[in-house]
């Protein structure tokens, strides 16, 4: 107990040493010593080094799991595990969620008509680009994320531990040169030889009994001062190795910059082959599996009207289409579904409404965005991204 006592009181003691020569420094009232250009530099260096590191791992890991509330559920998760010597599952991308839906979607609209068959393939598609990114960020975390997160959590850590170490030990050398100082002050004071005819011979006694006690103090203080010296110079030299080391780091964190531009662009390459195989799938597929392309595949679907009203020669024109002299091929005509409420620009239109069925069909020479419409005795232009086709 009275070794425990004596070492706080040590320490408390320690503490407020330092915390005087902090106060003193800061006030301008005692001398600092100062560390070489070199050291600043180094130190200045590794401050930086930790600042950018510390936003890129971040950003980093923003980048890779944007949704913040998702990003601290990873990181608590990920905590757990780690506590609990388990590896953690493999989380399921957003692209992966979207791509299950769309399969789920699909077998509850029949995977036989148009838009099921459609939804399977892009849900297939979107399977493939979550399993592509989380293998990305599978990769990236343990190439790029890791390392970074090494240098903070571990040889970053080790550098403060030191630096402060070292702060401390320069607080308590220039308290031991400050203590020097005065005692030296104090000594050479005392050291004055008193007048015999102004001083009596007890005040002489008493003179000569303090200055004996100054060279004392003089001499505990210095070699106190050698040992503050002493350790402040090793510690320096400690501190000086470690922050070199940045050099290290910042090759090290250059690879494994090198690493994660490549597994983005191996995932952003084989997202691109994903989406150019799924549009191929897709263009080549028939019209009824792209109910709402008219445009992209009138040519296939209205090919035996076209050659039925070139066969009736029929009175349209090219350059000049006339609703009222076009006529219903015999064959070529489809049953489509209006998707939207469409008002008629003129009077060559067919205003539509929503969920109505027409019938329409194409003429030669008309543009391919539109087609003709019949409701009724009603007769016009519609524009084809209005419409479904009705299998």
């Amino acid at each position: 107990m009275d070794f425990n006592v004596k070492k706080l009181a040590s320490g408390a003691g320690l503490f407020f040493t330092r915390a005087v020569q902090y106060t003193e420094e800061k006030l301008g009232q005692a001398e600092r010593t100062e560390l070489d250009a070199h050291f600043e530099n180094l130190m200045s260096r590794a401050d930086c080094t930790k600042h950018w590191t510390e936003k890129i791992y971040r950003q980093t890991e923003y980048l890779l799991q944007p949704n913040p509330i998702d990003h601290t559920g990873a990181r608590i998760e990920e905590f757990l595990y780690e506590k609990l010597d388990m590896k953690a599952p493999s989380r399921v991308t957003n692209a992966e969620l979207l791509g299950q839906h769309m399969e789920d979607a699909a077998k509850e609209f029949g995977p036989g008509t148009p838009y099921g068959s459609t939804l399977l393939k892009v849900g297939d598609c979107e399977r493939r680009l979550g399993a592509a990114e989380r293998e990305f960020i599978q990769t990236s975390a343990i190439s790029f994320l890791n390392p970074l997160r090494n240098f903070l959590e571990g040889d970053w850590r080790t550098i403060s531990r030191e630096r402060r170490l070292l702060e401390n030990l320069r607080l308590d050398l220039d308290a031991c040169k400050a203590r020097v100082k005065k005692a030296k002050a104090a000594e050479a004071k005392a050291a004055v030889a008193p007048d015999f005819q102004e001083t009596r011979p007890r005040n002489y006694v008493l003179s000569a009994s303090a200055s004996a006690l100054w060279t004392e103090e003089v001499e505990k203080a210095e070699q106190d001062l050698r040992l503050a010296q002493t350790e402040f110079d090793r510690q320096a030299e400690v501190t000086r190795l470690l922050l070199e080391g940045i050099s290290s780091t910042h090759v090290n964190h250059l690879r494994c910059l090198h690493e994660f531009v490549e597994a983005q662009a191996a995932y952003y390459k084989q997202g691109h082959l994903h989406m150019l195989e799924l549009q191929k799938e897709l263009g080549s597929s028939d019209e009824d599996v792209l109910p709402n392309a008219f445009a992209l595949n009138s040519t296939h679907s209205v090919a035996a009207a076209a050659g039925a009203s070139e066969a009736t020669e029929s009175p349209v024109e090219t350059e000049t289409l006339k609703i009222e002299e076009v006529q219903a091929p015999a064959t070529g005509t489809r049953k489509v579904k209006v998707l939207y409420d469409y008002d008629a620009a003129d009077s060559s239109e067919l205003s539509l409404l929503a969920d109505e069925l027409i019938t329409v069909y194409t003429v030669p020479g008309m543009d391919s965005d539109w087609l003709i419409g019949e409701k009724g005795n009603q007769k016009g232009k519609v524009p084809v991204t209005y419409l479904e086709l009705l299998s």
